[in-house]
């Protein structure tokens, strides 16, 4: 195990001596301005798409922004099979120029807080000013506002946030949705689904603010596939334009309740080998963040108390969305097709697509999305393998709720600190409940078992 240092620096004009402190650190220097004095890695062209949308973020939201791409930086190039505690636990230290070194040194500790419940990793954040030449980003906007927006929302290109985006519309709101992308597989969904919807509702056809940022696979050490702060990233890229309403503004984050709770399924996934980018308690931190930082959002899901079956049928639209559903994207892994020789597609095994699979059968009784394993009942499924464990996982898990069902009260502590509210545990109990039940239907009559 070691620990990690990643120093961020504006350009080659930013020559400040940034002293590690840990001096045996592995050290690695991420330049986020390039050769044009804009900000890299994506975060410039953000700044550029909202400046043609007369949006004037603040200079703090860039900051956030700017730590989050180091973040995910950081999440996504350092390998925990080589340099984490017991293959998972990495140290971090990111020393980070901001507007404001001492605002943001008081925010540190919730930061350091908040990525390790996310991540499961130790994190440190060291501030300091950044150099005169950018003290600030931002261009002021050289023409009026003409979109009225009403909330800004996620748009991953996954079915939740399709649903999200169609209810919003369907109502009459006008959203900006934000979506993030690294990969070509993902940026087609979303540019599809924008389409798609563009089409829908032509008396106002949604704005997007759509942000490309990743790194490459040399940049620390090599590929970490858990990506754990993803939702960092993308809840940063939502503040952005958020910030440029000094009078306030929702961020909706649209999520079915059972992934938001997202309870491990058996005793080998807990803590931070489960994702919590939706859990209450990370959602009320990110909250928490903004207040600290004067940003007058906060981040709302609407459907936390809802399946993702209930959220498909009570849509504003079921029947637009019953004919659409299948461009969206949910899959966690839509290359791994590649491996069959076939096109990316959703898998049909993993988590996610087994809890889309179950939504769209209990909503509209049937699933019209391509899978590579089509039918689970006639699958030969190896449980020790990727095509089967999930789907054991679930099977066991529903098998332990059955014989304890009372115990599904303390179960849905176990990922993270719920609001302590009687009322509140008893949806969140029974949307859990709800969620395993609709899984529980799809699983009838299919076998995983280790070959």
């Amino acid at each position: 195990m070691k620990r990690h240092s990643v120093i961020c620096r504006l350009g080659v004009d930013d020559t400040v001596r940034v002293a590690t402190l840990q001096a045996d650190s592995t050290v690695t220097v991420i330049n986020i301005v390039d050769t044009y004095h804009r900000l890299s890695y994506g975060l410039g062209q953000a700044l550029d798409q909202l400046h043609r949308l007369a949006l004037r973020p603040s200079e703090r939201a860039v900051d956030l922004a700017v730590i989050a791409a180091l973040v995910f930086a950081a999440d996504t190039r350092i390998v925990r099979a080589a340099d984490g505690q017991d293959g998972w636990t990495r140290e971090i230290d990111l020393y980070v120029p901001v507007s404001e070194p001492d605002l943001w040194r008081t925010t540190a500790p919730r930061l350091e807080q908040m990525l390790r419940f996310l991540t499961g990793d130790r994190w440190r954040f060291i501030f300091r000013a950044r150099i005169a030449r950018h003290r600030s980003f931002i261009q002021a906007p050289d023409k009026l506002r003409l979109d009225d927006y009403t909330c800004v929302s996620l748009f991953s290109g996954g079915l939740d946030s399709f649903i999200g985006a169609v209810d919003l519309l369907a109502d009459g709101a006008k959203p900006l949705l934000v979506s993030h992308y690294w990969d070509g597989i993902t940026s087609a969904a979303q540019q599809y689904c924008l389409d798609i919807l563009t089409k829908r509702f032509p008396n106002y056809p949604p704005k997007s603010l759509r942000v490309r940022t990743g790194f490459s696979a040399n940049l620390i050490e090599g590929v970490e596939p858990s990506q754990r702060a993803r939702s960092f990233l993308f809840f940063a890229l939502a503040v952005l334009p958020a910030s440029a309403f000094p009078d306030g503004i929702d961020i909706i984050v649209p999520e079915n309740g059972l992934i938001a709770l997202n309870v491990p399924l058996d005793v080998l996934r807990l803590g931070a080998l489960s994702t919590r980018t939706t859990h209450p308690f990370y959602m009320a931190s990110w909250n928490a963040l903004l207040t600290e930082l004067g940003v007058r959002a906060q981040l709302v899901n609407p459907y936390r108390y809802l399946t993702k079956g209930e959220m498909a049928r009570e849509c504003r639209d079921a029947k637009f969305l019953k004919k659409y559903a299948a461009i969206t994207m949910s899959c966690s892994s839509p290359a791994k097709a590649r491996w069959n020789s076939t096109e990316p597609m959703h898998c049909g095994f993993c988590v996610p697509c087994l809890i889309r699979r179950a939504s769209l059968v209990a909503a509209f009784k049937s699933d019209e999305t391509p899978y590579t394993i089509d039918d689970l009942a006639t699958a030969d499924l190896d449980s020790s393998k990727a095509s089967g464990e999930h789907v054991r996982s679930f099977q066991v898990a529903l098998a332990r709720l059955k014989a304890k069902p009372a115990l599904a009260k303390f179960w849905i502590h176990k990922p993270g600190p719920l609001p302590p509210d009687q009322d509140e545990l008893a949806k969140y109990e029974g949307v859990y409940r709800r969620g395993m039940a609709e899984v529980g239907t799809i699983l009838k009559g299919v076998t995983a078992k280790p070959r």
